[in-house]
Parts: structure tokens; sequence; C-alpha cells
């Protein structure tokens, strides 16, 4: 057993992973406008499962990729390198950024890009040094490379388009403590998405919301959402809208809420003068477009006296219990059930005014928001009477509120006034209520609201006594036309 443990040893160094990693190499700083500019990225210790596009770099054109791999063995391991290039011909001399970047390979991001290349003159080669003096006619093979291999940028014309950056808030006056959606959103018309591509849009994003934050507002956002169009109408034009970021702000202190002008780099396509097979009618250049701020002005709510702070939002109450019948000493459960729109996230349990004879227990807080309506904000009790009598809820629940569109003040209580039969006491027969009472809080608007007339019981039977003749007719007709056309028949007897 001795003899086999170096190998097995050895076996398990040979069988270690290698750690992955990714890593973005940069081109030369300085090359000829007869060269060609790369990108790379050099991938290890892993196969190669998918990866983001290269950048389009201004002033330069795609001219094709190539793969290398490099396998390597040091020290019993090895080593697999593979390497992606993007090259790129420049369009002529000059000095051009290149901008950062994200690539994403295999599910990993890495930045490259930030410096400045310099494209000088083509350097002379060893055919112009030795080329004798005097007239050389035909020497226009670099001229003709130039035109058809590397188009120059005074071959395309910029077209225009009617793009337009928003900034946009539902309100520009609310109380503190109401609402105001902030939309920011990109508006172009359908054609102009031939010229028109997003750039490095998760890098300017992020930048977006962080300028767009207030330190006076509880901020709720809309949630995660993909960047897809939806068509609206500016006047009589049809227009494409991006909605780009979308937070509701819900003012804390009486400060205006002031939103700044923002800016967002798009890719501007410009196109082919006169386009040609084998050339690439689109040249990729940038362009920023610049969406003016806004300000939200923000009142104080009126002045009242004492009380617990108000709610403010447009409430309404939705109760319920778990019994119709109460004994002292049993336990039942109450819901208070606020629906409405307003910061429901941050809006408080009701106060509650205690009472000799009756144990609280809770509450237990549920909160229920719906992306296309209202949300509601449940506060469930356990409740137990220990004395016999009226128990009226309307004296133990109570929510004030402040509603911003009527700009009145107002309190939410229960409607519910409870008979506790004293303990070991027998059921009485009791008349149905008025209103009926679910365990959830909103059957019983539902069940108010439905027909109440009575339907017959026999009308599936009536059904199918019409359905019968019916079809005792038609075989009827059916029988006679087949009789009438037997005896007109030629040869019928």
């Amino acid at each position: 057993m001795a003899l086999f443990y170096p190998l097995l040893v050895a076996g398990a160094g040979w069988a270690q992973p290698v750690r992955p990693r990714v890593e973005v190499v940069p081109g030369p700083a300085v090359l000829p406008v007869t060269g060609t500019y790369t990108l790379a990225f050099r991938l290890r210790g892993a196969a190669l499962a998918d990866y983001s596009a290269f950048p389009d770099l201004e002033g330069f054109k795609k001219a094709g990729k190539t793969s290398t791999t490099t396998t390597r063995l040091v020290q019993g391991r090895r080593f697999t390198e593979l390497t992606i290039t993007q090259r790129y011909a420049p369009y002529g001399e000059g000095d051009y950024a290149i901008k950062p970047f994200l690539l994403t390979v295999n599910g990993v991001r890495v930045r490259g890009g930030g410096g400045t290349v310099h494209v000088g003159p083509a350097a002379p080669g060893p055919a112009a040094k030795a080329a004798p003096a005097g007239p050389a006619p035909l020497q226009g093979v670099g001229a003709l490379d130039q035109l058809f291999g590397k188009p120059k940028p005074g071959l395309y014309q910029d077209v225009p388009d009617h793009a337009v950056l928003l900034l946009e808030a539902d309100q520009r006056q609310v109380f503190v403590g109401q609402g105001v959606r902030v939309t920011l959103s990109f508006y172009l018309r359908p054609a102009d998405q031939a010229v028109l591509a997003f750039h490095d849009f998760d890098d300017q994003l992020p930048r977006l919301l962080h300028r767009l934050r207030q330190p006076t507002a509880w901020e709720v956002p809309a949630g995660e959402q993909k960047v897809l169009p939806d068509t609206v109408r500016w006047g009589p034009q049809r227009m494409l809208r991006f909605r780009l970021a979308e937070t509701t702000y819900y003012p804390l202190t009486p400060q205006p809420l002031v939103f700044p002008s923002l800016a967002l780099t798009m890719t501007k396509f410009r196109l082919l003068k006169k386009p040609e097979p084998g050339v690439d009618g689109r040249l990729a250049a940038y362009r920023t477009y610049l969406a003016r701020g806004l300000a939200v002005a923000v009142r104080p709510l009126p002045y009242r006296r004492g009380g617990p702070p108000a709610a403010v939002g447009h409430y309404q109450l939705r109760e319920s219990i778990s019994h119709t019948e109460f004994t002292a000493g049993q336990v039942f459960s109450y819901t208070f059930g606020v629906e409405g729109a307003g910061n429901l996230a941050a809006l408080p349990p009701p106060v509650l005014a205690p009472r000799a004879g009756l144990a609280v227990y809770g509450p237990d807080v549920r909160l229920e928001t719906d992306p296309g309506g209202p949300g509601r904000k449940l506060f469930r009790y356990r409740v137990v009477a220990q004395r016999p009598g009226v128990l009226p809820l309307d004296s133990l629940w109570q929510l004030s509120v402040f509603d911003p569109v009527a700009g009145t003040y107002g309190v939410l209580r229960s409607t519910l006034r409870l008979q506790i039969r004293p303990a070991g006491a027998a059921a009485r027969p009791t008349a149905p209520p008025a209103r009926p009472v679910a365990a959830d809080p909103f059957y019983p608007a539902a069940i108010a609201r439905a027909d109440a007339v009575l339907q017959p019981l026999d009308v599936y039977r009536q059904v199918r006594r019409y359905a019968t003749a019916l079809l005792a007719g038609l075989l009827g007709l059916a029988a006679a036309g087949w009789w009438q056309a037997r005896r007109r028949a030629p040869g019928a007897s």
C-alpha cells in the first residue's frame, strides 16, 4: 500500500481545479493609419461558454476577429489560455479616445478601455525606398485599398433623428407624505431605431439613478424592469417610449424635491451616402441627449390640534372578523385592513385604546402590493373578551388619516358592535347579520354587490325539455324531406 501512496498524492495534485481568470488585453497606444488596432480578452482555466460583443470605437471599423488557444505544462499542471481578439481598422489619422467598456465572459464582467490611441501617417515600406526615379504610372494600389477597404468618414452622412430624453413627474405639487412618481424616459420615432442604439447602458443607468436620489424623501422603486418600448401618442406622431427608471418619492419634510438635468449617451450611426456591396453601410459615433431638470413643490400638512400623526393617503377601511357568535373567554381574530394609494410600507398600526376586561394580542402585519392598482396593509389581532355585554370595536381601533386629494383629515374606525354572551350560555338562534362578515376583508363588499335575485331550481330541466323538442322537430323535418325526395325521384313506385 505504501508503494502507491506517492502516486495517489500526485494524482490528487493533478486533479486540483484551476480557478478561471478573465482579463482584458488592451491594444497599442500608437499605430500607423495602415495598421490595425486590437482589443482582446484572455480566458484561463475554463472553457468558453459565451461572451458579449466588443464595443464600437469611434474612428475605427471592425475588421474581424481571431481566436488563439495556448496550452502550457508547468510543474505537472496543464494550463489552457483562450484569447479572442477583435481587430479595428482606423478611418484616418488623429487621436481617438477609447472610452471605458464592459465585457461579460462566462458571466464574469471585466472592465477595459479608458485610454487614447494615436493614429499616425503610414510608414514608408522597403519597396518605396528602392523605387527608381522618374514617372511611375499605375501606382494607385494604396489609394484603391483605402477607398474600398477603409472608407473615410466623409463618405457617411448624419441622418437627423427625433429622439428626446425626458424627466417627468405625475404631479408638480404634493403634500408631505404624498407620493409623486418620477419617470426617466427616452422617446424616439420607430424609424429612428435604424440609427440609434443604447451604449454602455448597464454602466450609465446606476449613475443616473444615483443623481435622482432625494435625501428628504422615502423612495419606492417600481421594481426591476426590462427596458422594453411601449407605443404612445405625442401629438399627431406615434412614438416609442423606453422607461429607463421609475421611482415614487414620499417627501418627509416640506423641502422641495429638486431633480438635476441628466445626460444619456447613445450610439448614433452615420449612414453611407452611396451604399456599395461589401461595405459596411453604418459608421458608429456617439450623441448625448439631455433631459431638463425639474422641481416638485412640497406643502406642509394643514394644522391640526393634538392627536397622533395622521397617515397621508387615500385610504379605506376593510375589516373582518373570524366569528359571528362570541362567548366570554373565547379567542377570536379581528383584522383591521387599510386599502388605497399611499406609502403603505410606512403606515403605522391603528391606535388601540385600552379597555378593562379585554385582552388584545398582536398585530400580525401583512403588506400586499399591486403594481396595477392600490395596495393594502392588514393588521390582524387576537382578542379575548373576559366579560359579557356589548363590545363596540369603534372605540378600540382608530387610525387618523389625511386625504391629500380632498385636503381633509379623517379617522378610520370600525363599525362592528359585538354581543358577548356569558361563558357556558347556550347559543340562541339569531337573525343573520346586516352585512356578511368573512375571514377575508375583501369578500364582504363583493358579496354585497352580488345579484340577489332568486333563480328557479328546475332551470336545467326546462332547458333539457326545450332542447329535446327542438331536436324532435328537426328530425321530423328531415324525415319529411327525405320522403318527398324519394317520391319525386325517377322510377319511384
